[in-house]
């Protein structure tokens, strides 16, 4: 089972960017779950959402504690809580920045990962440049599609045109087919460091 949690803050779609994910997985054939931590859902105040993606029927439905992967989709939550407790060893991070591990303080964290997991997006910017809006989880659904290959584009872009239709969901599409093609161009930099 591969599991997924999502930081950010409410009005930032959080708990839409799990619902999307889950249904990406299932678009593929496979099991998923999305649920919401429920808490304060004021705007601007944490919020965590998680996303379970398995082969098999999914029983559990306790919140994530020890997860596969991180989206965070609001760097300031870095300095406010722990958004990497219980993170795997060899978990992946999705962070929504436009700098560097380093930059925001995190080169001891990054020292002792696998940097093929970890990648910084300009998800907020790709939401403004796209649709008009700083949302950033669409663009960082389709950055954790590229960065962990558990699901594909294609599944994402079924998954918006599910959700959104119009001209928002031609601006997600194109938010999303660049952000997928930025984390694997910083993967390719990875590979070759």
């Amino acid at each position: 089972m591969f599991q997924i949690r999502i930081h950010g803050r409410g009005g930032q779609g959080v708990v839409t960017a799990t619902e999307m994910l889950s249904v990406a997985a299932f678009e593929e054939g496979r099991h998923a779950q999305a649920f919401p931590s429920f808490g304060s859902e004021r705007t601007g105040a944490p919020v965590v959402a998680f996303c379970r993606i398995d082969d098999k029927e999914i029983r559990l439905r306790e919140p994530i504690m020890e997860p596969d992967a991180l989206i965070i989709q609001d760097p300031t939550l870095l300095h406010q809580i722990d958004v990497f407790a219980g993170l795997k060893p060899d978990g992946y991070v999705l962070l929504n920045t436009h700098h560097t591990f380093e930059t925001i303080g995190l080169g001891d964290f990054v020292k002792e990962r696998d940097h093929k997991r970890l990648c910084t997006l300009p998800a907020t910017q790709l939401g403004l440049k796209h649709v008009g809006r700083p949302i950033p989880n669409v663009p960082l659904i389709a950055g954790f599609a590229a960065l962990s290959d558990m699901i594909q584009l294609e599944s994402v872009i079924k998954a918006i045109n599910e959700k959104f239709s119009g001209k928002v969901a031609e601006g997600n599409i194109a938010a999303a087919t660049e952000a997928y093609a930025l984390v694997k161009e910083q993967m390719k930099e990875h590979s070759h460091a």
